[in-house]
């Protein structure tokens, strides 16, 4: 059987169609949903990711605004940034990019974001929401995989989710989302980290793998059992002399080889990225209707 390739795209553009249709509902009502994004320092990666926020925001007709600071900025100042912005009623969102230079202590800044302007969905508030199973601002990664298993049509309940990576970001939410008792869940989840013994006896177990590590193509085709669906967060940067920008974009998953045993397997480029921003869009909106 030929190998389902997950695209984000499509996904994507489902998401964003939906969206279209709750903006325009707002606008009658005399709102136009917000985001703030603020971008401390010159890190390649999130200046890319910055940029396609602000795009899919001009994109749907969403207010957006990048606060710039520079790299050597101190904490008083970035808290105080945030404290404007929470009491700025033009955004409804508020996004602190990650990772953020040495000097500031990062938790602190998670932790000044109003819950309700949270729409990274990283705040205690919002984790311990989910955690319950209540209504909240989903992390926008783990909630795209869940948005892409859903529409590619790739059951979870009663699988064995294996996830590779404990992140605040991706590892934890994901196996929130996944083991609860609702649609589109219902899993048993196995996580699997840096202090995992023979994590091949964990991931050749799983139904459903997702990779979110950060280390280039550790996921070898000898890891994953056949038939299995391969979710790959990763993105890094892998020196290619051959080509322009010196370096290729890889996945944590060895694609070319993992493929020939998977039913399912996402790209990278291509996969999973995409719906990390279709979901904060969607985030965004939410955040402007729940302030009506």
């Amino acid at each position: 059987m030929e190998t389902l390739i997950l695209y984000g795209k499509p996904v994507a553009e489902r998401v964003r169609d939906r969206l279209k249709q709750r903006i325009r509902e707002l606008e009658q009502r005399g709102i136009r949903p917000g985001l703030a994004v603020v971008l401390v320092g010159e890190n390649p990666a999130s200046k890319v990711y910055v940029r396609s926020k602000a795009r899919s925001c001009g994109e749907l007709g969403i207010l957006s605004e990048t606060f710039r600071l520079p790299e050597h900025t101190e904490q008083k100042a970035l808290n105080a940034l945030v404290e404007k912005l929470n009491a700025d009623s033009r955004f409804h969102g508020v996004l602190v990019q990650l990772p953020l230079p040495q000097q500031i202590d990062e938790k602190q800044i998670i932790h000044r974001i109003l819950p309700l302007k949270d729409v990274d969905g990283f705040h205690p508030v919002n984790i311990g929401r989910l955690v319950l199973g209540e209504e909240t601002y989903l992390p926008c990664t783990p909630a795209g995989i869940m948005e892409m298993l859903s529409y590619y049509r790739i059951p979870v309940s009663g699988k064995h989710v294996v996830i590779v990576g404990r992140s605040n970001i991706v590892g934890k939410p994901m196996a929130n989302l996944m083991y609860q008792k609702s649609e589109g869940a219902n899993a048993t989840v196995t996580i699997c980290h840096t202090g995992t013994d023979n994590m091949k006896q964990y991931t050749r177990q799983a139904d459903i793998l997702i990779v979110a590590a950060g280390v280039p193509e550790m996921i070898t085709a000898e890891m994953v059992k056949e038939g299995a669906t391969v979710i790959d967060v990763g993105v890094n940067r892998v020196p290619d002399p051959g080509r322009k920008k010196g370096y290729r974009l890889a996945g944590d998953v060895a694609f070319d080889t993992v493929k020939e045993k998977t039913a399912a397997i996402t790209p990278v480029p291509g996969g999973v990225g995409l719906m990390t921003i279709a979901m904060l869009m969607q985030n965004t909106v939410k955040a402007a209707e729940d302030h009506v």
